[in-house]
């Protein structure tokens, strides 16, 4: 096992791969890594390194990764919180992780959500994805965090607490939910021991952030599919694999096109790219949404708060927006109708 130097120089692959797709030439990566493997279609499309997710398998044994990048989705997360460097770290790690676990279970619809609840200073971490993997995110946070520095931990903000994975697969349908304690130091820690713990699923994780782009890969050891094993499988795969990603810097993550930190890590293996798919930021807040929390409190407190203070403001915690609803608005809410600005 072997990982190369940056400098480290080997014969360039051939760029043109089955179906006449073009892989960007990489003057250290090895053939073997793009060698197609019998009985499989072996189109690959090159990662788009802006706000995209790309999975992939080892074609020897039962492993799965998946590689992200978060660029204007992220940023569209800080744009609209000015979150403390110590926080921001965190969050968009979270943010990449939950990316990455979405990606891995069959939602045809619906969600996944992904949330720390910690003792302080910082009290919650969430992040929701959508099956169409649009992303949104929020924390909340007491005191002065300045003073722990940008390289505080997830269990350093958070003095312990819990992990919560939802999985609601939409209206009409039974949601999941598993809860653990925070267990490790890293945010990456903690998701490993979560899918250990909750899920019986080796997993690892590699995540990074920043105040331009939040990145994670995913390995994953899949059950075996029972019976014996096919003769061709590399039983130290996983092993192999695990370490190797632990080789890989904050810098290289955040830094290199995605293609290149797959050749970088597994140019000596025999694995199976697929296309990549588009990750976005988007929030389902919405007027109609709130007028639909004033008719869950009901008239009176919805009048009375009217009476208070002139109207009814609510501000959705993701995205930052404000809804305003004055006498007139809070009463259509209230019978159900549209209520316009």
């Amino acid at each position: 096992m072997t990982r190369r130097s940056a400098g480290q120089a080997c014969e360039p692959p051939n760029n043109e791969i089955d179906g006449g797709i073009t892989i960007p030439p990489c003057t250290t990566a090895s053939n073997a890594f793009w060698r197609p493997a019998q009985g499989y279609d072996r189109t690959v499309n090159p990662l788009d390194d802006r706000d995209s997710l790309q999975r992939f398998v080892f074609e020897r044994a039962r492993v799965r990764g998946e590689l992200v990048r978060l660029d204007a989705s992220w940023q569209e997360v800080l744009r609209r919180h000015a979150y403390p460097p110590a926080l921001r770290a965190a969050l968009g790690e979270l943010m990449a992780a939950c990316a990455l676990l979405a990606a891995t279970v069959k939602l045809e619809e619906g969600a996944l959500v992904l949330q720390v609840q910690g003792g302080g200073p910082v009290t919650l971490l969430v992040v929701e994805c959508q099956s169409d993997l649009t992303l949104r995110a929020a924390a909340k946070w007491e005191g002065d965090l300045e003073l722990l520095g940008s390289g505080a931990t997830l269990r350093g903000l958070t003095a312990g607490g819990r992990c919560a994975l939802t999985i609601d697969p939409g209206p009409g349908k039974q949601a999941y939910q598993s809860v653990v304690p925070l267990e490790g130091l890293t945010t990456a820690d903690v998701l490993e021991h979560y899918m250990e713990r909750s899920e019986q699923l080796e997993t690892r994780f590699l995540l990074a952030a920043d105040e331009h782009r939040a990145a994670g890969v995913l390995l994953q050891k899949l059950p075996g599919a029972g019976g014996r094993p096919p003769r061709a499988e590399d039983g130290d795969l996983w092993d192999r694999t695990a370490i190797l990603l632990r080789t890989l810097t904050r810098e290289e993550i955040l830094g290199r096109p995605g293609a290149d930190i797959l050749r970088l890590l597994f140019h000596q293996e025999d694995l199976r790219v697929f296309e990549s798919i588009a990750v976005r930021f988007a929030c389902r807040c919405s007027r109609e949404r709130v007028g639909g929390v004033i008719r869950m409190i009901g008239a009176d407190e919805a009048r009375a708060l009217l009476t208070e203070r002139g109207e009814i403001s609510v501000t959705c915690e993701f995205c930052n927006e404000t809804y305003v609803f004055d006498h007139g608005q809070t009463e259509a809410a209230l019978r159900g109708a549209a209520a316009h600005r």
